[in-house]
């Protein structure tokens, strides 16, 4: 209820909406101007001033009867592709003896004067613009209402590297790059299907940035992909400059701290996840893809447990849940024990633990939270300097701050034990969305558990459970297969069963096409090697 009322008071009028829709209108469908001369002026108005814009006007050519003009920017542009374009352009003789050309002719002259690179027709002024500033070369040509826009982007671009953020010992070792063009070729390299499909958006007033919708057809939810191209379309906001940017515009309960999309560097993952039904969202400028929708044990899997043998990714797995819970609970519960409940700990660790709190100034409440906000800190600062010293000085202060507060009396030594053991099992967890939610939660419990003890937790454990089942991502429901109940999703949940047992695909994120493999598919063992250790049984 708060949730809606609060993304109530924040919609924007309909009177606004509607001026902002009837100036985009007006914007896209301005008309491009005959006259070259007209076009050009225009364009050096609006992009003039800046010293990578580049206009190319043959009229100054002896050779031209001075028709056309090439304009683009001189950092997004391919150098090769432009000379070819720019040689076939001086050398062809049509365009020098002609002053007018028909759409097809023009655009057949272009495909033949550079063989490579998408060549397109654009009507308005503001196509003009986005295609110059998405790194493509406009030919505008005098006489003509349209202008041609052909693909030659380039320049400086980040090369493909391992993923800093999600690491594997065995696995592909490649990871997106800022450039939404090879991501989407990253992607297709794994995927060599044509029910693959990718629609592209344009989001972003200022930043006109490429938003790209993939899916498999016939295996992911038609309503699910029906959804988000409408969260997509209906965001208009000056900038889109990274994933979270749109995570925030298109999530289902935003005001909640539990995250319902998954975001992810590695295209093996995204794969996986287009092939179980899910549906991705490249943002071009950022390495980090969105995958919808998603489960609560989705944030708990990674892509390297596939590449493993099951009975260990499965411990895996079940390591990952219990580290949430330690991380989680760990030091509410050592709260709440030894204030309230002290008749539930062993008698001679009570007495160890009484022992060192006995010099201990502050309540253990204190103690936690003072500990807690000291770590936070310093890895905090161990995240935001420089690589070469940021670890040195993350793992020296906190082994030098803590023994330092041990011996002067501040806290007791079980206290730094809970709480480093707490941040350790913190990152176990696989994606730091989850990650800092618990972080969040955990000085909460701590704060109940200080106040109320084991009752209080339990009290704070109720609602967020209920939280947990009443959330849905994107129409799934947040906590399946276990609310609703679905048997056959058990298999590759926190237990995860050979690949040959997996033959369908996960119930309520794909379509009607969920057969993953055959019936009959079973581990690759031939009669043949049966039979000789049948008969070499019988000698």
């Amino acid at each position: 209820m708060l949730t809606r009322w609060i993304r109530n008071v924040l919609k924007p009028g309909k009177r606004y909406t509607q001026d902002i829709e009837k100036s985009k209108q007006q914007a896209s469908s301005k008309p491009i101007n005959p006259s070259l001369a007209h076009t050009l002026s225009i364009l050096k108005l609006k992009l003039g001033q800046s010293s990578d814009f580049i206009i190319r006007d043959f009229s100054e050519s002896p050779v031209h009867a001075g028709h056309l003009a090439v304009c683009y920017i001189e950092g997004l542009i391919d150098q090769n592709l432009l000379s070819d374009l720019m040689e076939g352009l001086i050398t062809e003789p049509v365009f020098a003896a002609s002053f007018k050309l028909e759409e097809n002719t023009a655009v057949s002259l272009i495909k033949r004067t550079i063989p490579s690179g998408n060549i397109q027709m654009i009507h308005s002024q503001n196509e003009i613009y986005q295609s110059i500033l998405s790194g493509n070369a406009v030919i505008a040509i005098d006489g003509s209402t349209y202008a041609l826009t052909v693909s030659i982007a380039g320049g400086v671009r980040r090369a493909i590297q391992e993923p800093s953020t999600q690491t594997v010992v065995r696995g592909p070792k490649e990871g997106f790059t800022e450039d939404v063009s090879t991501n989407i070729t990253l992607i297709r390299r794994k995927l060599r299907t044509p029910d693959l499909k990718f629609e592209s958006h344009i989001i972003g007033r200022y930043t006109q940035t490429k938003v790209i919708l993939a899916y498999i057809e016939g295996v992911a939810n038609p309503e699910v992909v029906h959804e988000i191209t409408k969260r997509l379309q209906s965001i208009d906001t000056d900038s889109i400059l990274e994933s979270g940017y749109i995570e925030e515009f298109i999530q289902d309960e935003p005001l909640s701290l539990f995250p319902t999309m998954l975001n992810s560097e590695r295209p093996d993952t995204v794969a996986g996840s287009l092939l179980d039904g899910q549906v991705a969202v490249l943002i071009d400028g950022t390495p980090f893809a969105l995958i919808a929708p998603v489960t609560f044990f989705n944030f708990f899997q990674t892509a390297e447990d596939y590449y493993q043998r099951y009975d260990i990714s499965s411990f895996l797995r079940a390591l990952r849940v219990v580290s949430f819970l330690i991380t989680l609970l760990l030091p509410s519960l050592f709260i709440a024990l030894t204030t309230f409940q002290q008749e539930m700990i062993p008698t001679t660790l009570l007495i160890t633990l009484m022992a060192q709190r006995e010099g201990t100034p502050f309540p253990a409440l204190l103690e936690a939270l003072m500990m807690e906000l000291m770590f936070e800190v310093i890895r905090e600062a161990g995240v935001r300097m420089p690589r070469v010293i940021g670890p040195a000085v993350s793992i020296v202060g906190a082994l030098v701050i803590g023994q330092a507060a041990v011996q002067a009396g501040l806290v007791s030594g079980a206290m730094v034990i809970v709480v480093a053991f707490t941040a350790i099992s913190n990152f176990v967890i696989p994606y730091v969305t989850l990650a800092s939610a618990v972080r969040l939660l955990r000085f909460a419990l701590m704060l109940i558990a200080g106040a109320l003890g084991l009752f209080g937790i339990l009290i704070a454990l109720i609602p967020l459970l209920v939280h947990l089942v009443s959330l849905k991502s994107f129409g799934v429901d947040y906590f399946m297969p276990y609310s609703p109940s679905f048997k056959s999703n058990m298999k590759d949940l926190v237990i995860r069963v050979p690949w040959w047992a997996m033959k369908t695909r996960p119930n309520g994120k794909s379509a009607s096409n969920k057969t993953r493999q055959a019936t009959h598919q079973y581990p690759a063992i031939s009669d043949e090697i049966r039979n000789d250790d049948k008969s070499d049984t019988e000698k």
